[in-house]
């Protein structure tokens, strides 16, 4: 699935939160999401509204006056995130935000990453719309994402810095570290915020792809302008190609190579990098300088996760640095299916290549049943994969 982010209005963090709702994406799953959270105080609130003739969703986080919040470092809000149970890339996602906004912050008040307060787009509610955005994404199977042009907006705004242009200057390094388009806008306030700024800066590529259109979301903003003040988030299913129904996207490709690791190391490394959602990780052997035999690791990732996954590389194996590259790779439509053999259910993968389907058994799904039954793994593979087609 596709998400394509199209900012008519620009873009917020409640406001992303709220499109993804009104795309479909259950507002009881996000609060029970982030009842994991290690914090509390806030209530979320979506509510179904109908603006300049448009239906669509306001979401709110309200704070408790009487619940304290105080003021985060990084390394804070990352292991708010990070301790918890939530899924491998909602974390990773949500991680790349953060690191991302962190870096923005620190890079225009000239301040180490670690020094950083996130004040207010580090509060709860920023924490809030950035993990609960993420949780969308996920539950609605988003594999890529996409944005339109960005208006930023005009004047002035309050921060806990005080007064500063609009657009913020964090929201302005962040956009300028994408090299995202920005197109003017009349509009004399604030129209993408920080958290809106690095949501895109990390997870987007700022380009309209092909798509099957699926279903459309509206998320409205707070604030009362000449316009729908509202983002629109497009889910479609990648277009396929007229030859062979094959389907296109893009991945972020991460290597690096490595000469002076163990096996043991690279191993825990593989499995470190696929919990935190990458798509593959693989090793291809290599010879470097001195003759040294040598390892070099590959890493797929989607297009937005290769910051939090190449800094998962720099941190588990002794690698100094790490090539990132995006590839364009065509995909044959596939899905998982369960069917129902003699001995019990074992989920195959379908894939379909034309009006040809191939299907491939799940194994641990086939030994349980084999050794359960005493009977040969390859007939309940091969029984399996009948039945799949």
């Amino acid at each position: 699935m596709i998400a394509y982010f199209d900012c008519f209005s620009g873009i917020s963090g409640d406001m992303a939160l709220g499109s993804l709702i009104d795309a479909g994406a259950p507002v009881e799953l996000v609060r029970h999401e982030l009842a994991r959270l290690p914090i509390g105080g806030y209530t979320v609130e979506a509510e179904v509204v109908v603006r300049d003739g448009l239906r669509g969703t306001a979401l709110r986080v309200w704070l408790s006056p009487d619940a304290e919040q105080p003021h985060r470092h990084l390394r804070d809000v990352l292991a708010i995130i990070d301790q918890t149970a939530l899924a491998p890339r909602v974390v990773a996602r949500a991680t790349a935000v953060f690191r991302g906004l962190a870096e923005a912050e620190a890079a225009v008040h000239g301040v180490p990453v670690d020094e950083v307060h996130f004040h207010e787009v580090g509060a709860v509610d920023a924490i809030v719309d950035v993990v609960g955005t993420a949780v969308c994404l996920e539950h609605l199977g988003v594999e890529r994402i996409c944005a339109s042009s960005v208006p930023t907006g005009t004047g002035s705004v309050q921060t806990a810095h005080g007064v500063l242009p609009v657009p913020a200057p964090a929201t302005l390094e962040l956009l300028r570290r994408a090299s995202a388009p920005i197109r003017p806008s009349p509009a004399q306030t604030e129209l993408t915020t920080p958290t809106g700024a690095a949501i895109l800066s990390a997870l987007a590529t700022f380009e309209m792809p092909p798509l099957r259109l699926v279903a459309t979301g509206h998320g409205f903003g707070r604030k009362v302008l000449p316009w729908p003040n509202l983002l629109r988030v497009w889910l479609g299913e990648p277009e396929t190609a007229a030859d062979g129904g094959l389907e296109t996207d893009t991945i972020a490709v991460i290597e690096t190579n490595v000469d002076d690791a163990t096996p043991e190391q690279l191993g825990a490394a593989m499995q470190t990098l696929l919990d935190a959602g990458a798509l593959d990780v693989f090793f291809t052997p290599i010879q470097m300088k001195k003759n040294r035999p040598a390892t070099k690791l590959t890493v797929l990732a989607a297009p937005g996760a290769e910051a939090a996954l190449a800094r998962r590389v720099l941190r588990e194996t002794t690698s100094l640095g790490v090539r990132v590259r995006t590839e364009r790779r065509w995909k044959c439509r596939r899905w998982q299916q369960t069917v129902a053999t003699p001995w019990g259910p074992v989920r195959v993968k379908v894939k379909q290549l034309g009006d040809e389907r191939l299907v491939s058994p799940e194994y641990d799904d086939c030994a349980a049943l084999a050794r359960q039954a005493n009977v040969p793994f390859a007939e309940v593979y091969e029984i399996a994969r009948g039945l799949g087609g």
